[in-house]
C-alpha cells in the first residue's frame, strides 16, 4: 500500500511540475542554437524569434552560433541538452529532414532527439541561369541539357540547391555536372560570371541580380508564386506538374522536453509568425512567413518530408555520402 500510495505521490508531482512549467517558464534566459554563421538567413530568423519571444514572454532569449558541419554540430548540442525548454534550436529541413539519409554516423536521431516545436518559415529556390546562355525557358534548358553537358552549382554536398537540381534532372530525364560551393552566395557569383551555367538559388541573394540581368529567372521551386518575386512562376505551370519544393525553417526542442513548455511555445511562435511587421521582414528576406500547425501536425509534417526526398536523396547516389 505505501509502495501505491508513495507511486501515486510521484505521478501527481510529476503532472504539477508541468502544469507549473508551463505556466512559468521562461524564468531564466533560453538559448536558441543556430547551425550557422551570423549573417546568414537562419541567423536572421533565429534573431528575429528570439527578440519577439523575449517581448512576449519578459525573459531574454539569445542567439547562439553553433555551424558546422551540415547543421548537425548545432543538432548534437541541442538533442545532448537539458530537455526543459532552455535550450532550443533553429534547425532546417536539411537537419530534420535529409540528413538521416545523407550522415553514415548522425550523432543525433531526428526521430528521438529532436522535437518539433513550431514551422516558421518556407525557403523557395528560383531556377536561375548564366543570362549568355541561350534558354529562355524550361523547355529550353531540357533540350540543351540533352545536346551539351552543363554544370549547376549548389551550396555543398547535400544542399537544398543540390536535391533540387537533381530532383529537377530526375523529372526532366537530363544530366548536369554537379560543382559544390561552400554556399549560396559563391555559387551564384560564379553563375553570374559564367563559371557554372545553372543554379537553383534562394531568393534572398539572387533576385536583384536577376532583375539588373546578371541572370535569368526560369521558374521557382514553390508550388505558388512568391510574394518576393511574383513574376517568376512555379515550375509545376512550365512543364513539370508536381514540382513544389520549399525548404524550411523550424523550431526545434531536445526530446523528452515537457509537452506543456513545448505547447506554450508553439503558441507564442505562431502568434509571432502572423504579426504584420514579422511577414512583412520575411517576405522582403525572400520567405513565406508561415507559424502554423500543432505540434502532433509538426511530427507528421517531418516523417511526410523525410518520406519524400529519402529517395531522391539515394537516386542521387547521396546516401550515407557524408
Amino acid at each position: 500500500m505505501r509502495m501505491i500510495f508513495g507511486f501515486v505521490a510521484i505521478v501527481l508531482a510529476l503532472s504539477s511540475s508541468d502544469r507549473t512549467t508551463a505556466q512559468e517558464y521562461p524564468t531564466r534566459t533560453t538559448t536558441i542554437l543556430v547551425p550557422f554563421a551570423p549573417g546568414g538567413g537562419t541567423d536572421l530568423i533565429a534573431r528575429t524569434v528570439a527578440q519577439k519571444l523575449e517581448q512576449r514572454l519578459g525573459k531574454s532569449f539569445v542567439v547562439e552560433n553553433r555551424p558546422g558541419a551540415g547543421t548537425t554540430i548545432a543538432a548534437a548540442a541541442a538533442a545532448n541538452a537539458d530537455p526543459d525548454g532552455y535550450t532550443l534550436m533553429q534547425a532546417t529541413s536539411g537537419t530534420m529532414a535529409m540528413n538521416p539519409t545523407i550522415f553514415k554516423n548522425l550523432p543525433y536521431e531526428p526521430d528521438k532527439d529532436l522535437v518539433p516545436v513550431a514551422l516558421i518559415a518556407g525557403v523557395p529556390f528560383i531556377l536561375a541561369v548564366n543570362a549568355s546562355l541561350p534558354v529562355q525557358s524550361v523547355a529550353d534548358l531540357v533540350k540543351l541539357a540533352k545536346q551539351k553537358k552543363l554544370t549547376y552549382g549548389s551550396g555543398g554536398v547535400g544542399a537544398f540547391h543540390h536535391l533540387n537540381a537533381e530532383l529537377f534532372s530526375s523529372m526532366t530525364g537530363i544530366k548536369m555536372t554537379h560543382v559544390p560551393y561552400k554556399g549560396s552566395v559563391p555559387a551564384m557569383t560564379d553563375l553570374v560570371s559564367g563559371q557554372i551555367d545553372v543554379l537553383f538559388t534562394d531568393i534572398g541573394p539572387s533576385i536583384q541580380l536577376i532583375r539588373a540581368g546578371k541572370a535569368r529567372a526560369l521558374g521557382i521551386t514553390s508550388a505558388k508564386r512568391a510574394e518576393a518575386a511574383p513574376e517568376i512562376a512555379p515550375l509545376a505551370e512550365l512543364g513539370l506538374p508536381g514540382f513544389d519544393t520549399t525548404a524550411w525553417q523550424m523550431l526545434v526542442a531536445p526530446g523528452r522536453t515537457p509537452k506543456p513548455v513545448l505547447a506554450k511555445l508553439n503558441a507564442e511562435v505562431n502568434a509571432i509568425m502572423q504579426t504584420d511587421e514579422v511577414i512583412k521582414g520575411f517576405v522582403k528576406m525572400g520567405l513565406v512567413p508561415i507559424g502554423k500547425g500543432s505540434l502532433e501536425e509538426l511530427n507528421a509534417y517531418v516523417k511526410s518530408e523525410q518520406a519524400r526526398w529519402t529517395p531522391v536523396i539515394r537516386n542521387a547516389g547521396l546516401a550515407g555520402s557524408q
